[in-house]
Order: structure tokens, then sequence, then C-alpha cells
């Protein structure tokens, strides 16, 4: 039975708190070490702040390294490969936080919305600004952290003088031009949301490829543009994250999560697992178990 056709890759929800709508967190690596494809509504700001790696935001890479500043806008189709050692900053914060602001300067967010013409996703550590802007992200971290009387207002000032300073210094810079084009990002986009949505489906390069009309190799090399690796190679991914959520809820048996996830060979699956999480499923799910 051939497969329907979603309208495109889910939106993540990012649950910020209500009263105030931004988070700082931390995190180290990427786990496993490729990440899925994603978008969301709110606004990201990631710090590099040790090691290496790369991101794929709307079809362009950047590899990055410790120091460097990244602006994820809304829709941005984006994900990222751990090199060594990652470790980052992240803030995330709704649109609506600056809706007053916006009345008085509507250019507030531009460093986002004009990513791929003004400005670009990355803004290396060698950059003269870097270290100014970096400062602001630290000192978010630390308000945040201790949630001190008037810590929102702190936050909310240090967000505005970050932005502030990032349409003053890069005002008359050239942005990024080299990005995907609008209707191939959208066409991965669906076939993404289809891959997705039927990970079990035992797809082939030219079906995946009829979805939107092109030929497998047009079609392969629009996909590698935009995600990063081979269509193929991403449904692999897709395919041990499924397993790996399956395995956490233990109510299955390995044999019958790989045929769940898409894999008809359980040799295959294991030896993809091992190479992909660096553990058997056996030996995940003693992790998980907390076993040895």
């Amino acid at each position: 039975m051939k497969p329907s056709f979603p309208s495109s890759i889910q939106r993540d929800h990012i649950h910020l708190p209500t009263q105030f709508p931004m988070m700082v967190s931390t995190s180290q690596g990427v786990s496993p070490s490729f990440q899925r494809l994603h978008w969301h509504r709110a606004l990201e700001i990631n710090w590099i702040t040790r090691g290496s790696g790369i991101y794929i935001i709307n079809g362009r890479e950047y590899p990055f390294g410790e120091g460097d500043l990244f602006l994820i806008d809304s829709d941005d189709l984006h994900r990222a490969y751990e090199g060594k050692d990652l470790e980052m900053v992240i803030v995330m914060f709704e649109p609506t936080l600056l809706v007053s602001e916006q009345r008085y300067d509507h250019e507030i967010l531009r460093p986002f919305r004009s990513t791929g013409t003004h400005f670009s996703n990355q803004i290396s550590h060698k950059h003269q600004s870097s270290k100014r802007l970096t400062k602001y992200i630290a000192d978010m971290q630390r308000e945040y952290k201790a949630a001190e009387r008037g810590y929102s207002s702190a936050l909310h000032g240090l967000l505005l003088l970050f932005l502030t300073d990032i349409n003053r210094c890069f005002k008359n810079e050239e942005g990024e031009k080299l990005r995907a084009n609008t209707k191939h990002l959208e066409q991965i986009r669906n076939v993404i949301g289809v891959m997705e949505s039927q990970v079990s489906y035992p797809w082939t390069l030219k079906e995946l490829a009829n979805l939107v009309h092109l030929s497998p190799s047009r079609f392969s090399a629009l996909f590698n543009t935009v995600v990063g690796t081979s269509p193929m190679n991403y449904l692999v991914q897709l395919r041990l994250e499924h397993a790996v959520e399956m395995l956490e809820q233990g109510e299955q048996s390995i044999l019958n999560i790989a045929e769940a996830s898409g894999f008809r060979n359980l040799s295959n699956f294991n030896r993809l697992f091992l190479q992909h999480m660096g553990v058997s499923p056996t030996g995940h799910l003693r992790r998980i178990r907390g076993g040895t």
C-alpha cells in the first residue's frame, strides 16, 4: 500500500514558561552524534563554549568551534553534528517576549528575521564583537541560574543589549546569500515529513524522489544540500531514533523493535545501531535498566 503524504515536518514544541517565555540551558554533545532535522517557533541562540561540530541550517553547512555563536529563526530547518567534546549554552525565547519593543524598534528581531540576506546564522569567534556578545550570553546564564529577585528584567535587558549590538555591528555587512531555494526547502521538508511519519515503510530512493516529481539524482543532490547527508542515510538515522524510543519504552523484544523501525534484518539492525549509537541494542537496554 502506497504511503500517504503529510504536509510537512511536524514542528517541535518547545515548552517555555508562560509568565516569562525564555529559558537558558547548557548542552553537552549531540546524542547520537547526528540530530534529526527540525524546526520550532521559539527563537534560539547557541554559544559554543567548547568543542567542535557542524550545523546544517536551511541547506547551508556551518563548521563551528569554540566561541562561535548561532542565531536560529522560527522557521529555520536545522540539525547539528558533534565533532569533539561539544558543549554549548542555549538561549530559547518566544518572539512574543519582545512585542512591546517592536512597537518602537521594528528592527530589534532583524538578526533572526534577516538571516540569509543581511545576517548570517553564524557569528564567528574571530569577529571583533564576539567577546562582547558572548559576555551577554554568559551574564544571561548567571542570571537564569541564580534566579534572584528581578532576574526576568535582567534577562530581558541583556537580550535587548545583545540584539542591539548585533544590529549595530552587522547592519552594513552582507549576509549569507547562498541559501537553498525556498521551493526546494519546502520540497525536502515535505519528503522528510513522510519519512518521519512512516519510518517502517521500505522506501526506495525512486519512491522518495517521486513524491516531489524529481529524478532520483536531482532529488538526492537537493536532499544532500538541505540535510547534509543522503536520503537513505537520513532514513537509517530516523529509524534508529525510532528504535531508541521503543527500546526506552521497554515493552517489546529487540526483534519486534527492529521490524517496527523498518529493519528487515536483525543483524543489520544490530550493526547499524552499534555503528551510530556506540553501543548495541542490548547494551542500550542494560544502560536504561541501570545494568553494566
